[in-house]
């Protein structure tokens, strides 16, 4: 009987192969030559999916031969800490966004969306290290559009500075997945009328509440559908998920790093919430 890290490793494997252009290739290198990115994209899952550091994934791996054999590694060809940070540096944030895409997959999403925003905490850092690398904003912004009906999170934004407007990043998500959506809902934060209508153009249905500042305010507000919008509040149900199971902190230091880690946090949550259900890996290739 599979385990739910096996089957979540399984899983992992398959959405990193539709990812990876070196399909073809050994996973481990051989006569000189690299790691395999569809083997070195498991890996990473793994580690955010332990919880662990890059050191202890490879020795808490090293007694799971069963796990490694499925990514295609045996226990001596596991990659030395060094190189699986290493690796990570060189995973653009495209790839993880694609990775994304593809683990949302794995789930039988629906035509309703929400939106919301989010904060994640960087790591602390040394008084010594914030002054000499002017790290200085302690939190992350972090948008998500997640699926109602299997709270999969479809896609995401994330930024460290305070420009542009959360309207701006959601036509900016809900453009990305017109084809898709057929209704969007999110707060009053996201309260804007041209946003509405650009979302009319895509031909999605928007369920944004107004910012209540004249009485006809209360009137667009009356005639919403309250089923529908209620919906929304499984954002908020996605990112307390996030958070108690993956952590409320990033590792990484360095802004880029910490964008690709909270894209494969959401990836591995996708994955890890399909091996939990035990929900089959798609047919299709």
């Amino acid at each position: 009987m599979p385990t739910q890290i096996f089957r979540f490793t399984e899983r992992c494997v398959w959405t990193a192969k539709r990812v990876a252009d070196d399909t073809d290739e050994p996973a481990a290198p051989e006569g000189g030559g690299g790691f395999a990115d569809y083997a070195m994209i498991p890996l990473h899952c793994l580690r955010i999916y332990l919880g662990t550091s890059y050191r202890m994934t490879i020795d808490i791996l090293t007694e799971m031969p069963r796990i490694i054999r499925k990514i295609g590694l045996e226990p001596a060809d596991l990659p030395h800490p060094s190189t699986l940070c290493l690796a990570f540096d060189r995973l653009e944030m495209s790839v993880c966004r694609v990775l994304l895409r593809y683990s949302a997959q794995l789930h039988e999403t629906g035509e309703i969306g929400t939106i919301d925003a989010t904060y994640f905490d960087r790591s602390r850092a040394s008084r010594h290290y914030c002054r000499r690398t002017n790290y200085h904003v302690q939190t992350m912004k972090v948008t998500k559009l997640v699926d109602t009906e299997t709270q999969a999170i479809l896609d995401l934004h994330c930024t460290t500075t305070w420009e542009g407007s959360d309207a701006e990043i959601c036509e900016q998500l809900a453009r990305k997945h017109a084809g898709e959506l057929r209704v969007l809902t999110a707060d009053k934060g996201y309260d804007c009328n041209w946003l509405r209508e650009d979302l009319r153009e895509l031909d999605i249905r928007p369920l944004i509440k107004h910012c209540v500042h004249a009485p006809y305010d209360h009137a667009h507000n009356a005639r919403i559908d309250d089923e529908l919008y209620g919906q929304r509040a499984m954002s908020e149900t996605v990112f307390s998920s996030v958070k108690r199971s993956l952590g409320v902190a990033l590792r990484a230091r360095t802004w880029y790093r910490e964008f690709r880690e909270i894209a494969l946090m959401c990836a591995v949550y996708n994955i890890k919430k399909a091996a939990k259900q035990e929900i089959p890996l798609p047919s299709c290739d």
